[in-house]
């Protein structure tokens, strides 16, 4: 996928969070092909409430990226549309401020460096995610094959234990089971 005389037309994302699912991201975001599994060096993941306020749409903490020297953060690259750059900014909530876009150099398992677009949450205090929201990224991390050692230590994350309804979840789990009876 090298850049053709089109690159006007497209950029690349890295997702850490919910939008390491495929199916998750292409609910509001179309045009999204994996195009490569990469790690960023010296941050960690952290999980936080914007401003204090518990996540409407997860129920708990939502993923952010921290600077911190020796970490690394593991992801997916995905290649967009900028028809989507819109939609993408709404679902990480940019005019509300909760999240800023950033630049990151992510390195690739082949060993390139790619430029992406992401996201770091503004203003955060540190809180659990949903038992819905960690689902949702360990089994992106799964569905993309993240290194072992990563994968183990998203499943060790504690979660607020929230038993109630998780609409998004729902549409999630819906985009899934669509998808397994149309590839059966």
């Amino acid at each position: 996928m090298e850049p053709g005389g089109e690159s006007g037309c497209w950029f690349l994302y890295y997702a850490y969070g919910s939008n390491l699912l495929r199916e998750r991201l292409l609910l509001r975001n179309p045009s999204a092909t994996l195009c490569a599994l990469a790690r960023l060096q010296d941050f960690k993941l952290e999980f936080g409430h914007h401003q204090g306020r518990t996540s409407s749409v997860w129920h708990g903490g939502t993923a952010t990226i921290a600077q911190s020297p020796g970490d690394e953060v593991w992801g997916i690259v995905w290649k967009m549309n900028t028809c989507d750059l819109s939609s993408l900014d709404k679902q990480e909530g940019v005019e509300d401020g909760i999240y800023v876009p950033i630049e990151v150099n992510v390195h690739t398992q082949a060993g390139k460096v790619l430029t992406c677009r992401s996201y770091q949450m503004k203003d955060y205090v540190s809180g659990p995610p949903s038992p819905q929201y960690k689902k949702v990224i360990c089994m992106g991390a799964k569905q993309n094959g993240l290194p072992a050692d990563y994968q183990e230590k998203l499943e060790a994350i504690e979660t607020n234990n929230y038993a109630g309804p998780v609409p998004i979840m729902e549409e999630i789990e819906a985009a899934i089971k669509a998808e397994k009876i149309n590839f059966a």
